[in-house]
C-alpha cells in the first residue's frame, strides 16, 4: 500500500487538510459537471470540500494549468452564473400570460426532469439515493425545498407584477440578513463593521417603508427566505453536490407542482397546454435555465477563493436592478434612492470587513454552496 492510499485510510474524512487555491492535479482535466464531492463518495483527488487536494498535487511533480489560468476560468464561470441569474427577469416576462404560480410549478417539474437526465448521463444517482436514505440530510433538504419554493414564487410575482426593483432589493440586503441570522440562529459574535452594516440595513428598511407607505414585504421575504435557505444548505454542506441537491429539492416539491398544474388545467388556465408550441418549449426550458447557472457556480467555486465569490454575488442584483430601471422602466422615487444607497453603504462595509478578515486569517475558506434562489 502506498503512502497516499494509507493516508486516505487512516486520516478521517473531516480531518483532511484543506488545499491551497494554487494547486491543480497533474494530467487530470477538471470535471466541471461535478463541482462538489457527493454524499456517499470517498474523498478522492478533489479533497473533502471539492477543491483539489494538495496531497495529490505533489505526486505528479507538476501542475496541469497555471494558477492564473484557473483563476481566469473560475471568474468566467462565476460571471456566467451570476449573470444568468441577473438576467432571469427577462425570461419570466417572455412567459406571459403564465402567472407566477404556473411558472414556479413548471420550473419545479422541468428542473427535476433535466436533473434526472443529467444524473443519468453522469451515472450519479448513487449520491441522491444515499442522501434520501439519510434522514438528517433528506429532512434538511425538504425544509430547504419549501423555503426555495417561497423564494421562487415571491421573486416571480415581484418581477411579473412590475416590482422587479423591490425584488432586486431582496438580494441586495440578503448578505446583511445572513449576518443577522448568524447572530440569532448561530449565536455568532459580530465585528463592528458587521454591526454597522446591519444598522444601515435596518435604517434602509425604515426609509423604504416610509417611502412605500408599507413594509417592503417582497424584499424582506426574499432576503429572509434565501437567508434561511442558505442556512439549511450549510447544514448539509458539501455532502450533496449542487445538481443532486436540486434534484432532491424539486422531487420534494413535485407533488405540489403537479397538483397546481392539474388545478390550473381544470380551470382552463394552464398556458403550458393552451398557448402555442413555442410557449410550451420556452416554459420547458426553465429546467435548463435553473440548473445551468448552478453548474457554472460549482465550477467557479472550485477555482476561486471565497472572497472573489463574495464579490461576484453582487452582480446578480445589480443586473436585476438595472433591468428594472432601464429596460422595464419601473419608477425610482427619491426615497427609494436613499433606501438603496443605505443598503449599498452597508454592503460596502460588509465587503471591507470580509477583506480585512481574509488578510488577518490567510487560510482557504470553505467552498460556498450555490445559490439557487433566483
Amino acid at each position: 500500500m502506498d503512502a497516499v492510499a494509507q493516508n486516505k485510510r487512516t486520516v478521517p474524512y473531516s480531518k483532511w487538510r484543506r488545499p491551497t487555491a494554487r494547486h491543480t492535479v497533474a494530467g487530470i482535466s477538471p470535471d466541471w459537471l461535478r463541482p462538489f464531492p457527493a454524499l456517499g463518495e470517498e474523498p478522492g483527488i478533489n479533497g473533502p470540500d471539492g477543491r483539489v487536494s494538495a496531497l495529490v498535487s505533489g505526486i505528479g511533480g507538476k501542475t496541469s494549468r497555471p494558477a492564473r489560468s484557473e483563476n481566469s476560468v473560475g471568474i468566467l464561470f462565476g460571471i456566467s452564473a451570476y449573470g444568468l441569474w441577473g438576467l432571469l427577469p427577462l425570461y419570466f416576462l417572455i412567459l406571459a400570460p403564465a402567472g407566477p404560480i404556473e411558472i414556479v410549478a413548471n420550473r419545479v417539474l422541468w428542473s427535476l426532469i433535466f436533473c434526472a437526465l443529467l444524473l443519468t448521463l453522469r451515472r450519479s444517482w448513487r449520491p441522491v439515493m444515499t442522501a434520501l436514505r439519510t434522514p438528517q440530510v433528506s429532512g434538511t433538504l425538504a425544509v430547504a425545498a419549501l423555503l426555495i419554493a417561497v423564494n421562487w414564487f415571491v421573486y416571480t410575482y415581484g418581477v411579473t407584477s412590475g416590482q422587479a426593483i423591490e425584488a432586486s432589493l431582496g438580494y441586495f440586503i440578503n448578505p446583511i440578513v445572513s449576518v443577522l441570522l448568524g447572530v440569532f440562529v448561530l449565536r455568532e459574535k459580530l465585528r463592528r463593521l458587521q454591526w454597522a452594516a446591519i444598522g444601515m440595513g435596518l435604517l434602509a428598511v425604515v426609509v423604504l417603508a416610509v417611502g412605500y407607505g408599507a413594509v417592503p414585504w417582497i424584499a424582506l421575504t426574499l432576503a429572509f427566505s434565501f437567508g434561511l435557505y442558505g442556512f439549511m444548505k450549510k447544514r448539509v454542506g458539501s455532502r450533496v453536490d449542487a445538481v443532486s441537491s436540486l434534484s432532491i429539492e424539486t422531487l420534494v416539491l413535485t407533488p405540489i407542482a403537479v397538483a397546481v398544474m392539474l388545478w390550473l388545467s381544470s380551470r382552463g388556465e394552464a398556458t403550458l397546454v393552451t398557448e402555442s408550441a413555442g410557449h410550451f418549449w420556452i416554459m420547458a426550458a426553465s429546467g435548463v435555465i435553473t440548473a445551468v447557472p448552478l453548474i457554472f457556480f460549482g465550477a467557479a467555486a472550485r477555482r476561486l477563493p471565497l472572497t472573489t465569490i463574495g464579490l461576484l454575488q453582487y452582480l446578480a442584483p445589480v443586473l436585476q436592478f438595472l433591468l428594472a430601471l432601464l429596460v422595464l422602466h419601473e419608477e425610482m422615487p427619491f426615497e427609494r434612492w436613499i433606501g438603496f444607497s443605505l443598503v449599498w453603504v452597508g454592503l460596502i462595509l460588509l465587503t471591507i470587513d470580509m477583506l480585512r478578515t481574509v488578510r488577518r486569517q490567510p487560510r482557504l475558506a470553505k467552498v460556498p454552496q450555490p445559490a439557487t434562489a433566483a
